[in-house]
């Protein structure tokens, strides 16, 4: 099943039965509204912190994902999650709250992409028939921890990204109907020096271009095999620096097909710096529009790269710079 040096190939195709999206306040004015499942007028969804109002959104993603799945919770045999927060406790909490097996993962923004990869695996090897992953972020809890809280009103850099509310899960089968999983490819860290928190998007670019190149190097096939290539949370800024960094290698990546989910969320208007960003921003935007695109017969093929930066509170405040990652997985209907 390994493909070339860090790719794996899924012969038996595991399926997604079911996926889902749901999103805050910010979220339902975005661009693709239309394709969530849950949006909430309250960014507090009803709790009593930010962190709570996060684990409640990523509990009803997963408990869409499986209702849309039309499989039994108690026929799940695991749950693979991780989010931002300290020691991912909203992935732990919601685990709790499922009594699902739980393998708790971190890649930090990669985890949507991280666990796919990691549930798909498992299927494939018939570790298990079905396995549900999922992630979340939220802006009010991430920005509180990795930068300063909302309500200092700071202002910020236009390289900035805005941390989306949203959570995404996907129900991951042995056989049945849906877009199905066909390959994953595993980040290396890189680092190349950058430690701006408020520029995400420099710091992760030169992982993802990393990971993608090595995805075709290992499959030996064109970018245009796939109808989308998309990053997950390079926002403006980290996509155009992986486009001149394919340019600068000698890599002929396709504009028309290339793009961001940190791109597509959010409206031309809203204000949101260099674009969305967040473990929620990916598995949204896949799990939600992507997805929903693909059974609608408008997308084939598409490679979703997401990327993650593996810093913490106290390596910032120690000035270490911020290593990334990325991990691509390709879906196919």
């Amino acid at each position: 099943m390994i493909t070339g040096h860090q790719s794996w190939t899924f012969k038996s195709k595991p399926v997604i039965l079911g996926s889902s999206a749901v999103g805050g306040p910010f979220e339902a004015k975005g661009a693709i509204k239309e394709d969530f499942d849950i949006l909430h007028q309250d960014i507090w969804v009803g709790q009593d912190s930010f962190e709570k109002a996060e684990k409640k959104m990523l509990e009803e993603a997963c408990q869409v994902a499986i209702k849309k799945s039309n499989i039994k919770k108690d026929r799940i045999q695991f749950f693979v999650s991780g989010d931002l927060m300290n020691q991912i406790t909203t992935s732990s909490f919601t685990a709790r709250t499922l009594g699902i097996p739980y393998f708790g993962v971190f890649g930090a923004c990669s985890s949507s992409m991280e666990g796919l990869a990691l549930a798909s695996l498992m299927v494939e090897s018939k570790a298990a028939q079905y396995v549900i992953s999922g992630t979340s972020s939220h802006n009010g809890s991430a920005e509180k921890q990795f930068r300063y809280p909302t309500e200092y009103g700071s202002q910020k850099p236009p390289t900035a990204q805005w941390t989306v509310t949203g959570a995404g899960a996907a129900v991951i089968g042995h056989e049945g109907h849906g877009p199905r999983v066909t390959s994953a490819t595993i980040g290396k860290v890189i680092d190349m020096g950058i430690s701006d928190p408020f520029n995400m998007g420099a710091a992760m670019a030169p992982a993802a271009v990393d990971t993608i190149e090595a995805h075709f190097r290992d499959f030996n096939i064109e970018p245009s095999y796939y109808d989308v290539i998309a990053t997950g949370d390079l926002g403006k800024v980290g996509h155009k620096i992986a486009s001149n960094l394919f340019e600068e290698h000698g890599f002929k990546m396709p504009s028309n097909i290339f793009t961001d989910c940190g791109k597509i969320i959010y409206e031309e208007d809203q204000p949101v710096f260099a674009g969305g960003s967040g473990c929620g921003c990916s598995a949204v935007v896949t799990y939600g529009h992507f997805l929903k695109r693909m059974l609608k017969g408008e997308l084939k093929r598409i490679l979703i790269v997401a990327t993650g930066a593996l810093m913490s509170p106290m390596s910032y405040q120690q000035k270490e710079s911020i290593p990334s990652v990325a991990h691509a997985v390709s879906i196919e209907m």
